[in-house]
């Protein structure tokens, strides 16, 4: 689901999509995804592509947050809770060094090109 939801994000030119594994640091969730828009406007597109992808899997958000100022939206999928931060916000919220003790995971966009 996470990768699912990276991708999603992905296909919207989402910037420094980063997928953190935290179930061994904290009990709420297992992954995060963290992504960045450019703008309040792909912030929102960003987001109604990762819904309408995990959609398609049966999955809806349990919670949803900050839609109205798309600086930092956060869709709590319980297992997966995915944030999209405008550039700014992202900086200076700086989940990854909060979360450094987090692995990444290694993920591939579709239709991204394969070596060998």
């Amino acid at each position: 689901m996470a990768v699912a939801a990276a991708r999603a994000a992905g296909s919207k030119q989402a910037a420094d999509i980063v997928i953190l594994d935290v179930h061994d640091l904290i009990v709420i969730t297992d992954f995060f995804v963290i992504a960045t828009g450019t703008s309040d406007r792909q912030v929102k597109t960003i987001v109604e592509e990762v819904e309408k992808a995990l959609r398609e899997t049966g999955m809806k958000p349990l919670r949803r947050e900050g839609e109205t100022e798309a600086q930092w939206v956060l869709l709590d999928y319980v297992d997966v809770v995915v944030h999209v931060f405008s550039k700014e916000q992202r900086e200076y919220y700086d989940l990854e060094r909060l979360w450094r003790d987090a692995p990444r995971v290694e993920w591939e966009e579709q239709g991204a090109a394969s070596s060998g």
